[in-house]
């Protein structure tokens, strides 16, 4: 048996860098900074515990592009290097400089922020340039080094003159990079990935007016000066402490977030935990649409203050991908170009804590001001829906501030709508039956006819709605959700005491077939109903199993909720008690059976909403043609 030692050929290691190890060439920026930054919070970390013995003043870090020269310099005054470490960390390929620091240190620097883990982020460098050289100082008195490489494995290593503590990488932009010697591609990079960096980050100057002298006169020009302009905020919201924070600071950080989004958001839920994983951040609920898909992506992932991406499904439970706002977690596993996650134990860990802390602040908001919570129902309850349909342990919570609404405006909670309704909406089978109403406007009449026996009809007209019900009615003992226009209301909620038909089993039949005879329409099922003499003779119904199968499959097609296709079909409920009805039974001229037939099919669909185009052409001009 023989044992060897596996060798790694340096001469393909840039190669595999530049093609493959970073997906997004523009990320180069997103890791030198965050280098500077480790730098400068190293430095932080040693002159706090009385290690580093200078001064850490205000340190910042700099980028400056020299399109002329073909050059981008990142600048900072952290730590620096010496010429042993340069050989450590610089010509060692994966050797983690910010990984050693914090086992050296081990607890006491665990809250630094530092961002390094694998050793590779210098090398991103190559991806856009041709030449990268180094010139550093460190802290001590060592003296300074001037490292460069061409993109081989040879490099040069000499002194240089630097005197000032800390490091500037020099890039020189390969051809086919000279996008990054655009001030506005840099500044759109700092903006995208380094907008929240712990460390000022300047890159050029800017103009600022300063106040007016007392004796200025009024068209006098206001003073200016120039000042470094600094593109980032060291220190957001979500890494400060509730307590510290009011209502405006979230509403401000939002628009911080969100310049071009001009309604504010609902309410915010600040996320902060340390055990069992680090995670901070500000949820932010928006005003919401009905489309489920259009919200999304709008939750950014940060690392140390550092942006990942906007892709945070995994992390947050989809139905809250629809929020908005900000996580931060340093326990969130990435991948080495530090831009996917990886699969692991602690993201469902992270995602249940979001899905219980986002529960707990909506039934906290529920309790504390319901009739707020009520004014924003509309705009919130496509998300608490969705949750309930998508997270069991949501679903459980949800249950004491989900609302449903009623058609009159009313909201009550599950165990207050049961309570309501339980004596007047049981059925025969002890089974309690909820109806609703997804269209106050186009159901009005059914709406009007379950009022008028006394029923209670909620507004449910979310896009998931069916989804839910469904959900409800397994949860549930004995409930079921039938909406208004199912069928007629006799039949919706069924009590023991039945009508009894005027018609004999004869005229029934030559009633049916005269009305199939003329209804040739085949979406239509015609139903012989014993009803009060002063409903509606003709009703149309969508049965209630394949409406709400239809619906279902119009939310998904082949996405969230996918199903086949559903065919339109209704139950024409026609009254054999109803005085027209008998009309229409003994009417010797078959012209006229026929028109009488047709006119009040149509003027069912009508009140269903289901008439339009010619057929409504033709029905107006038959009406006016009877009344002649």
């Amino acid at each position: 048996m023989s044992k060897g030692k596996i060798n790694v050929s340096v001469e393909n290691i840039f190669p595999l860098i530049k093609k493959f190890l970073y997906s997004d060439h523009e990320i180069f920026l997103r890791e030198l900074i965050s280098n500077a930054t480790d730098a400068t919070l190293k430095l932080k970390h040693l002159a706090a515990i009385g290690e580093a013995k200078v001064e850490y003043g205000n340190p910042i870090i700099e980028i400056k592009v020299d399109k002329k020269g073909k050059k981008l310099h990142i600048i900072d005054q952290g730590i620096g290097m010496t010429e042993e470490e340069v050989k450590k960390y610089i010509n060692q390929v994966a050797f983690s400089g910010a990984e050693e620091f914090l086992n050296k240190y081990e607890d006491g620097a665990k809250d630094t922020g530092i961002i390094g883990h694998f050793g590779l982020g210098f090398y991103s460098a190559f991806m856009v340039a041709d030449k990268v050289e180094i010139i550093s100082k460190s802290y001590t008195d060592a003296p300074a080094v001037h490292w460069s490489c061409d993109g081989s494995p040879n490099f040069d290593l000499k002194k240089a003159k630097k005197t000032d503590r800390g490091t500037e990488i020099i890039l020189h932009i390969a051809d086919d990079s000279t996008e990054f010697l655009e001030d506005n591609r840099i500044t759109e990079l700092l903006n995208k990935y380094n907008k929240f960096m712990p460390i000022p980050i300047k890159f050029g100057m800017r103009t600022e007016t300063l106040p007016k002298p007392e004796d200025a006169k009024e068209d006098d020009p206001a003073p200016t000066q120039e000042v470094d302009n600094i593109v980032n905020n060291p220190e957001p919201a979500w890494t400060k402490q509730p307590a510290d924070l009011n209502d405006e600071d979230y509403k401000g950080f939002y628009r911080e977030l969100y310049p071009m989004q001009f309604e504010e958001p609902l309410f915010h839920i600040h996320l902060n935990v340390d055990y069992p994983f680090n995670l901070t951040g500000i949820l932010y609920f928006p005003k919401m649409t009905q489309d489920l898909n259009i919200q999304k992506d709008r939750i950014q992932l940060y690392q140390n203050q550092v942006f990942v991406t906007d892709n945070v499904e995994g992390i947050v439970p989809e139905f809250l991908t629809m929020l908005r706002g900000v996580i931060d977690s340093p326990d969130i596993p990435l991948n080495v170009s530090r831009s996917y996650l990886q699969a692991d134990g602690a993201v469902k860990k992270i995602s249940s804590y979001i899905t219980r802390k986002v529960a707990d602040k909506l039934n906290s908001l529920f309790k504390n001001n319901r009739e707020d919570f009520e004014a924003k129902w509309n705009d919130i309850k496509i998300v608490i829906e969705y949750g309930m349909l998508s997270e069991e342990k949501f679903f459980e919570k949800a249950d004491k501030f989900a609302l449903y609404p009623t058609v009159d405006g009313s909201f009550y909670t599950f165990e207050e709508l049961h309570e309501k309704t339980k004596n007047t909406q049981t059925d025969k089978d002890e089974k309690l039956v909820l109806l609703y109403a997804s269209d106050k406007e186009a159901q009005h009449s059914y709406i009007e006819a379950a009022k008028a026996k006394g029923y209670e009809v909620l507004l449910m007209d979310s896009p998931i709605i069916s989804h839910l019900m469904q959900k409800l009615e397994t949860s549930k003992e004995k409930v079921s959700f039938v909406r208004v226009d199912a069928d007629h209301i006799d039949n919706l909620i069924k009590k023991e005491d039945t009508v009894i038909s005027k018609l004999s089993d004869e005229e029934k039949e030559k009633l049916k077939t005269d009305l199939e005879e003329t209804i040739t329409n085949k979406s239509y099922t015609v139903q012989l109903e014993a009803m009060d003499s002063d409903a509606s003779p003709f009703i149309i119904t969508e049965p209630e199993f394949m409406r709400r199968m239809k619906e279902m499959q119009q939310t998904g097609g082949g996405g969230m909720f996918g199903m086949g296709n559903m065919p339109e079909m209704y139950n024409l409920v026609v009254n054999t008690n109803h005085e027209l009805v008998n009309e229409i039974l003994n009417t010797k001229t078959a012209k006229k059976k026929e028109r009488l037939i047709n006119q009040s099919l149509d003027l069912a669909r009508l009140s269903k909403g289901l008439l339009k185009g010619e057929e409504l052409t033709k029905f107006i001009k038959r009406s006016y043609e009877m009344v002649k």
